[in-house]
């Protein structure tokens, strides 16, 4: 070996450790690195899932909203069309044939859908709502209808909502979130309103049509907050679909016995009210109301339908040839208000 291979064997002996050293700091800087990413990785990964639920209430409050207000839309037509219908059929007939059609429609839509029977716990809630929103007030605002113009009842169920809002909160106890005082005030302002209109209009003496729509506006109350409740749970179609399903016995029996005993006349009229209070009253507008509930609560939502005699007073001018009352535009005003004011307050 010559002395040139001697010097480089030892000078390549001499830079092994040199390159294990510079190898090693190189591996454990990018362990390092690794480690000092992941976490900035995973609040990357956490920042979108935290941000989500900040998007959805806004989101969801907007369709909310939207879908109640269609429901409202959809029952102040109800009057108009209840009253088309009793130019062709009794009070119990108009009851009993809307309940019954609403209820097969509803059996079709949940067989085609192959929605599957509610759970046990479901059934009072559902019976509530059949009693009240299917049964109890379809019945007793037609018998009112008959004796009382379709303007004058309208109004007297504009205190709906604060029923509603009443018997929500009442159900929801303290395990619930109380409205808050600017709720009820303004609910309460509305309300007083709209009782003020209807004294106004009756000179101060309510009638047997006045009895029957209170105690209406009472059960149905009952009906929309208990429906409201299930449809956190349930589709609102559903709700409402297996609500005219359960009173389909009773329809069904009471539309048997009426037909017979009551005068029908197949008019162009009754037959197209009939079917709006069947398809759209009875069931169609439930879907989107209840929807609307569940969205953004019950005590907001039942506030939407302080517009409800307004609309509807506008179509029994529109579509009935009725006299709008004075004092509707003042009441329109004080009730538009409400509206804004319930929806701003903070449950």
């Amino acid at each position: 070996m010559t002395v040139q291979d001697s010097a480089t064997l030892r000078s390549a002996i001499a830079d092994r450790p040199a390159t294990a050293q510079t190898t090693a700091p190189s591996a454990a800087d990018a362990t390092a690195d690794a480690t000092a990413e992941a976490p900035s990785t995973a609040s990357a990964t956490a920042t979108p899932a935290a941000a989500a639920p900040k998007a959805a209430p806004g989101s969801g409050g907007s369709a909310g909203t939207a879908q109640a207000a269609l429901g409202v839309l959809c029952f102040s037509f109800s009057f108009p069309a209840t009253a088309w219908a009793l130019t062709g059929f009794g009070p119990w007939s108009a009851t009993g044939l809307r309940g019954l059609l609403a209820g097969v429609l509803a059996a079709l839509c949940l067989a085609a859908a192959r929605v599957p029977l509610p759970e046990r716990r479901h059934w009072p809630g559902l019976l509530v709502v059949s009693a009240g929103c299917v049964l109890g007030f379809p019945l007793l605002t037609t018998l009112a209808l008959r004796t009382s113009s379709t303007a004058h009842s309208a109004v007297v169920i504009g205190v709906l909502p604060l029923a509603t809002a009443a018997v929500a909160a009442l159900r929801a106890g303290r395990s619930g979130a109380r409205p808050s005082r600017l709720f009820w005030g303004a609910a309460l302002a509305g309300a007083v309103a709209v009782l003020g209109f209807t004294l106004l209009q009756s000179h101060g003496r309510p009638g047997l049509a006045d009895l029957y729509l209170f105690a209406a506006l009472l059960i149905c109350a009952a009906g929309y907050a208990e429906g409201g409740r299930i449809s956190r749970e349930l589709p609102g179609w559903q709700v409402i679909g297996w609500a005219v399903v359960a009173a389909l016995p009773v329809t069904a029996l009471t539309t048997a016995l009426a037909l017979p005993a009551e005068p029908v006349e197949f008019g162009g009229k009754a037959l197209v009210g009939l079917a709006y209070t069947a398809v759209v009253s009875q069931f169609g507008g439930f879907v989107v109301w209840y929807r609307g509930m569940a969205a953004i609560g019950v005590p907001r939502a039942s506030q939407l339908q302080l517009a409800q005699p307004l609309l509807t007073l506008i179509w029994s001018v529109l579509l009935l040839g009725e006299v709008l009352p004075a004092a509707a535009p003042v009441t329109a005003v004080v009730v538009l208000l409400c509206i804004a004011l319930t929806q701003r307050a903070r449950a």
